[in-house]
C-alpha cells in the first residue's frame, strides 16, 4: 500500500502530485549493542520511530515525508570493536549537505533531523549547514526528548543498550533480541569503568570515551529490567510529542521571523 508520508514506500505517481512542507531525515548507526541487541539497533529505532511519528502527523494533516535512514554514524571511539562502521563528522557533514540540496531543490524548506545515535554530533552540522542552505534545520535526539518522563517508564538509567533500548527492541524487533535460558536479555550488566579523574566521573569535564576500555561487551547500561510493554509506552510518548511538533511545523508560515513568534 502506498504510504505518502514515507518516501521509501511511495511511488512517483503519488509523489509527483504532492507538495510537502516538512522532510524528516533519520540518523542511525551500525555498532555493537552488548551481547543481545543487533548492530542495526540505532538504525531500526530511527526508522520505526520515524515511520510511526510521520504517519501520525500525516493523519493530523501534516504535509510530511520521511526520508530513508542513514545507517552509519560516527564510531571513532568504538574502533576496537569489529565492524563498528565509522563515518567521520566531516564525511557526515558532506553527505548531509548533498542530501539537503536534493531536499531543498524539491521545494521542502523545513527539515527535521531525527537522531538515534548518541555518537552523532549533529548540532555542529545544523550550525554549519544551516548557514549555507535555504532550508530551516531542526534537530531531535529522540532519546533526550523523553527525559522528563523517563523514570515513569524505566527503572534504571540508560546510556547504551540498556533497559530503554532493549525494551524498544523487545517491542518492535523481538526476533533480533537474544534471550537467555531465564527469558531475560542475554547481555551482560553493562557496567562502566570509572576514570582516574573525578572531574570526568562527575561529568563536568568530558572526553571521547574509548568503549573497549569503558565497557566489557559494549553495553553501558543494565538491560535486564526491559519489557516490550515499556517499549510500547515509550513509543506512545514519542509519537504524541513528535507528531504534534511536526504538525505544528508543517502549518507554520515561512516568513521573515520564522521560527520565532
Amino acid at each position: 500500500m502506498n504510504q505518502p508520508w514515507n518516501l521509501a514506500r511511495s511511488n512517483y505517481r503519488a509523489i509527483r502530485e504532492l507538495k510537502y512542507e516538512v522532510a524528516v531525515l533519520p540518523f542511525g548507526a551500525t555498532e555493537p549493542h552488548n551481547l543481545h541487541l543487533p548492530y542495526s539497533t540505532d538504525t531500526l529505532e530511527a526508522t520505526i520511530i520515524g515511520e510511526k511519528v510521520c504517519e501520525a502527523a500525516w493523519k493530523q494533516g501534516a504535509k510530511v515525508v520521511l526520508l530513508p535512514t542513514i545507517p552509519f554514524g560516527t564510531q571513532t571511539n568504538m574502533q576496537e570493536f569489529p565492524l563498528a562502521l565509522n563515518v567521520n563528522p566531516t564525511t557526515m557533514t558532506a553527505l548531509v549537505s548533498d542530501l539537503l540540496e536534493s531536499v531543498v531543490n524539491s521545494g521542502i524548506r523545513k527539515i527535521l533531523f531525527l537522531n538515534s545515535h548518541g555518537g552523532n554530533a549533529l548540532k555542529p552540522i545544523v550550525r554549519e549547514l544551516g548557514a549555507q542552505t535555504e532550508g530551516h534545520l531542526f534537530l531531535c535526539d529522540w532519546f533526550n526528548s523523553v527525559n522528563d518522563v523517563y523514570h515513569d517508564i524505566f527503572e534504571k538509567p540508560e546510556d547504551h543498550a540498556g533497559e530503554m533500548e532493549t525494551s524498544f527492541g523487545l517491542a518492535y524487533f523481538p526476533e533480533l533480541v537474544a534471550i537467555d535460558e531465564n527469558g531475560k536479555p542475554a547481555g551482560d550488566q553493562g557496567k562502566k569503568r570509572e576514570t582516574r579523574f573525578e572531574a570526568l566521573n562527575q561529568g563536568w569535564v568530558s572526553v571521547s570515551r574509548p568503549w573497549h576500555l569503558l565497557t566489557t561487551n559494549s553495553g553501558a547500561a543494565d538491560p535486564h529490567a526491559a519489557t516490550a510493554a515499556k517499549g510500547r509506552q515509550l513509543m506512545e510518548v514519542l509519537v504524541t510529542r513528535l507528531s504534534a511538533f511536526i504538525s505544528e511545523l508543517s502549518e507554520s508560515t515561512l516568513d521573515s521571523d520564522f521560527p520565532f513568534a
